[in-house]
């Protein structure tokens, strides 16, 4: 649909927004200029909404707020926010009457006029998605063109907002979550899925639902679409089975048998396609440590294959220092280095970063409970660390995993319910040639608005030694 059809659709028409966020606003807006009715709602109060509500307030915007604020949903079109499910009672109620529920992004997908680059992934989609994004920017420098790669969805700007300057020639890489895709029923032209690995079973009814959500970034595609999925992963290999289009496997551990894919071989990664098999890059030359950047990579080369040379992948590669919040450096005092990894969402996370040190670690853990098994994580941070700090919501469910799988002696494990405190603890616990990294294994919900500004918080404390 176009935007001057879809304006004509909306002009008139009621509309509910529910959830007054960052993607919502921008959606906000534009449902404003195309002249929907439309009534904001969130559980906040005004006085916590802040400046949106006093936006919302000069746009003329009718607001439903607090502890009522889902009550008499029966707008003929509802936005949900991503961490509302579509089948809560109010909207499922709001459904059965008649009105349609859909998204910020389900809009941004029917309205976007250029090509569409989605990832997803339990790990690793964020740095995928920003390296995808560079060097599809970079190839667009080497030709001299003025295709502009506009980056979002998860992460950026939201590109709802965006919508009315994007050009048919540009391309937008977007990052998607489960939330985001539970109730999409359209697909980007080209997608993948990095990984799947348990993650957010307090929202999700069950893994199944969560592996069928992330599913729907491919489900919807014709037989001219593609997928790049990840060869060594159990669910994202059965993907392939159910791909309408075109798959390409990535693999760091051994070369596909059959078909499009990415792999190492003598210490480079190659793409093959078509039955023809090209050199893309060393992987010595990629500047971000570990071998799930190196998995990053190999899935924005699956992606962008067709679309840039070599050259534009080893330009970013060999410079591209790494996402905020990802193993990234913070500073080094009295011999400890400090690393901040508050993206590290879940225990697969956490196992990558501890993987990618030689030297003896201190790792924070701790946070919002999402319903994961921190078993898994056990024999890892007895392998990498000499010390583990936990906090948080869930610091206690981590404890206890710990102590089942049995704490190696002179292992020192210290419980810190206050993140500054803990911050402070782990310093304590720190030595000389260390590592001291936050890696949580955990959202960030039950002090935090989110990984970021845990992140920042994080940076401003070891700062400020």
């Amino acid at each position: 649909m176009t935007l001057n059809e879809y304006a004509e659709y909306i002009k008139g028409k009621t509309v509910s927004v529910i959830g007054l966020g960052v993607s919502n606003m921008p959606l906000i807006r534009l449902l404003h200029r195309l002249g929907a009715d439309i009534v904001a709602r969130d559980k906040k109060t005004a006085e916590q909404l802040g400046g949106a509500y006093a936006e919302l307030t000069a746009l003329g915007v009718r607001t439903a707020l607090g502890d009522g604020y889902l009550s008499d949903v029966k707008e003929q079109i509802i936005f949900r926010s991503p961490g509302l499910r579509y089948d809560i009672p109010e909207l499922a109620a709001a459904a059965a009457n008649g009105s349609v529920i859909s998204s910020e992004m389900e809009l941004f997908f029917s309205l976007c006029p250029c090509k569409i680059i989605g990832i997803t992934g339990s790990d690793g989609k964020t740095t995928t998605t920003t390296v995808t994004s560079l060097i599809l920017q970079k190839q667009a420098e080497l030709d001299g063109s003025d295709r502009k790669i506009w980056l979002g969805g998860n992460i950026g700007v939201p590109l709802i907002g965006c919508v009315e300057q994007i050009k048919p020639d540009d391309i937008c890489v977007v990052e998607l979550s489960s939330f985001q895709l539970h109730t999409m029923k359209e697909s980007p032209s080209v997608a993948a899925v990095t990984n799947v690995t348990p993650n957010h079973l307090n929202w999700h009814t069950d893994m199944d639902e969560y592996i069928d959500a992330k599913a729907n970034i491919f489900r919807h595609q014709t037989k001219n679409g593609s997928v790049v999925l990840n060869y060594e992963n159990e669910t994202t290999r059965k993907y392939a089975d159910e791909a309408p289009g075109r798959v390409c496997f990535f693999s760091s551990k051994r070369i596909p048998p059959e078909g499009d894919a990415v792999y190492e071989r003598d210490g480079a990664i190659y793409l093959r396609r078509g039955g023809c098999e090209e050199k893309i890059i060393e992987t010595a030359d990629i500047r971000l440590s570990g071998r799930h950047n190196v998995e990053n990579y190999m899935t924005a080369i699956g992606l962008t294959a067709g679309l840039v040379t070599p050259r534009a992948v080893y330009e970013v590669a060999s410079a591209f220092p790494g996402v905020e919040h990802r193993l990234e450096f913070v500073r080094e005092l009295d011999g400890v280095k400090y690393y901040n990894g508050s993206i590290d969402s879940s225990p697969t996370r956490t196992i990558a970063a501890l993987s990618c040190f030689s030297s003896p670690v201190v790792v924070i853990l701790g946070g919002y409970d999402k319903n994961l098994d921190y078993a898994p994580l056990c024999e890892p941070l007895f392998e990498h660390a000499h010390a583990a700090v936990l906090t948080g919501q869930n610091g206690e469910k981590i404890y206890r995993a710990l102590c089942d799988h049995g704490i190696p002696e002179g292992f020192e494990l210290i419980k810190e319910p206050d993140f500054e405190k803990a911050v402070y603890a782990a310093r304590r616990a720190a030595k000389p040639g260390d590592i001291l990294i936050l890696s949580p294994a955990a959202a960030s919900f039950d002090r935090f608005k989110n990984f970021d500004e845990r992140g920042k918080v994080f940076k401003e404390i070891v700062k400020g030694f």
